[in-house]
């Protein structure tokens, strides 16, 4: 008898549970199997890579084996090529769906019928949808996977399809009992195309009930302090509790992540023993400098229009105010990228350091210093060296990188965190927190050295970011406050407050850069910069 498959941390596709540590799916989402049996039509939405298709493919396994419904997912993947040719859009879908209920191992008198229905096409989908369910003896219960890979016209077909159905099946017309529609975006969308209005409510229309769209959460810190324990459980291998409460805290419990910090540390780093916080900090630093397929998929989001426009303001500090355009707002949280609670914030401290470096690579490939002739003999950072080095470079560059830069609001910003960046990642830690509506970026230097008795110590130097616009009194005194305030939560007694003068009064480039001695209300010393 073969031995059990070691199982790992899973961050490619679906889950397995053979071969995959993982959380019992199903009871992520219980209202889903509530929905379904009261015979609803209704969308489940999440992010990339948080578990839905493995809740679905779990779902519809427990729902067919209990014996009343034959519950099927599908991938709607293969429609994208189709475009607006909804007549082939029809037929991908339908092919997917007859090879999904063949791979289900499912009896003969389940299975959908293998022809296409011979009827115009446009009426297709709901036509086959219709014969399945007059031969089936269960309930037919359908998961329409990746439905938005479906697009255009050939998505205002497909859904104006299910809504005909649907509402015909209180007249008898055998049709799915339950659809769910899962995507990455929300219910507003689907009710649009298929024939409703964004903000009505249409009880007749399958997508017009805003009640029924599901979203798919993170994981809790007891969560991942539960799916972590597996590992314990099959190696022995403990993760600390500061490991686990570091990877919610870098995470905030995006399942990608949480296992991909996991698998980073267990098997691409092969750490052995306790897993502590240290190495949960190099793992995090592994990934975003691999730039994983998960974290280079939402970084190519940040130049979309639509996606700038609510980014842009929250990297410079500011807050998203563009009331008639809450759509952007809505699509940029449909994709993870920031908080589902207002104010609109970045979803995670790795997602903001992740959008930082890649709105600063343009900046990254003019900076030529040595971060090695930045640590000084006693093996801590030189951050006096680093703010005059940076002052040389901003006089010599900084006005062509800020009109270069796509971020145009955030320029000054984004331009100082890729020169850290470039200096302090190679042996230090940088945390970044965009504080949405203060209009400014708060950042803390962490820098191991070694200490007198050889023993691991960390340097902290906290710097504040703020800009000077047109119109507005110094920031000065609004800056030291604020910079107070960080300094109190860091425990630190001095700090660095930067201000970027962005008025059109603002001195010459190469005047800029004077260095002054302030006090914070409470009496810290601070360093500022006038850039």
């Amino acid at each position: 008898m073969r031995p059990p498959r070691a199982k790992y941390f899973n961050t490619t596709g679906p889950c397995d549970p053979q071969r995959h540590y993982m959380l019992p799916p199903t009871q992520r989402l219980p209202e889903a199997r509530v929905l379904i049996e009261m015979d609803r039509y209704f969308v489940l939405h999440a992010p990339r890579q948080t578990g839905k298709t493995t809740i679905l493919d779990t779902l519809a396994s427990e729902l067919t084996a209990e014996g009343d419904i034959a519950a099927l997912m599908f991938s709607c993947e293969r429609a994208k090529s189709a475009g607006d040719d909804y007549g082939a859009a029809e037929s991908l879908l339908l092919d997917s769906l007859r090879e999904a209920a063949e791979l289900s191992g499912w009896p003969k008198k389940l299975l959908p019928p293998g022809s296409l229905p011979e009827v115009t096409p446009g009426s297709r989908f709901m036509a086959a949808l219709r014969q399945w369910c007059r031969r089936c003896p269960r309930r037919v219960v359908l998961f329409m996977d990746e439905i938005d890979a479906v697009q255009g016209n050939s998505l205002v077909s497909i859904l104006s399809q299910l809504r005909d159905g649907h509402n015909k099946r209180s007249k008898g017309y055998p049709f799915p009992a339950s659809v769910v529609l899962c995507g990455l975006r929300d219910v507003r969308d689907y009710k649009v195309a298929s024939g409703g209005q964004a903000g009505g409510s249409n009880p007749a229309g399958p997508f017009n009930i805003v009640a029924e769209s599901l979203r798919l959460g993170d994981f809790t810190a007891d969560e991942i302090a539960e799916l972590y324990d597996q590992h314990t459980e099959a190696t022995g291998q403990k993760f600390t509790k500061d490991a686990v409460d570091r990877v919610f805290e870098l995470t905030q419990g995006q399942p990608w992540l949480v296992n991909a910090l996991a698998h980073e540390i267990t098997f691409k780093m092969g750490v052995t023993g306790t897993i502590t916080a240290e190495p949960v900090e190099d793992a995090k630093e592994r990934l975003i400098r691999a730039r994983a397929t998960h974290l280079d998929s939402l970084a190519a989001r940040l130049h979309e229009p639509r996606v700038k426009r609510v980014m842009e303001p929250i990297v410079a500090g500011g807050s998203y105010t563009d009331r008639g355009n809450s759509d952007d707002l809505s699509y940029v949280r449909d994709l993870g990228l920031i908080t589902q609670k207002p104010p609109p914030q970045v979803a995670n401290p790795i997602y903001r350091e992740v959008i930082l470096r890649v709105l600063g690579d343009l900046t990254e490939q003019n900076i030529h210093a040595d971060p090695h002739s930045f640590v000084l003999p006693d093996g801590r950072f030189d951050l006096p060296r680093l703010l005059r080095e940076f002052v040389v470079f901003w006089r010599e560059h900084g006005e062509v990188l800020i009109q270069q830069e796509g971020y145009h609001e955030a320029a000054c910003q984004i331009i100082l965190m890729a020169f850290l960046h470039r200096l302090v990642n190679g042996g230090g830690y940088l945390d970044r927190e965009y504080a949405a509506g203060t209009k400014r970026l708060d950042v803390l230097v962490r820098w191991p050295y070694p200490g007198p008795d050889g023993r691991r110590l960390m340097q902290r130097e906290a710097m504040e970011l703020k800009v000077w616009r047109a119109g507005e009194n110094d920031p000065l005194p609004d800056g030291l406050a604020q910079l107070d305030r960080y300094l109190d939560r860091l425990t630190l007694s001095t700090g660095v407050l930067v201000i970027f003068d962005r008025r059109p009064e603002a001195p010459p480039w190469q005047e800029r850069g004077a260095f002054e001695q302030a006090a914070t209300p409470s009496g810290r010393q601070v360093t500022v910069l006038r850039a």
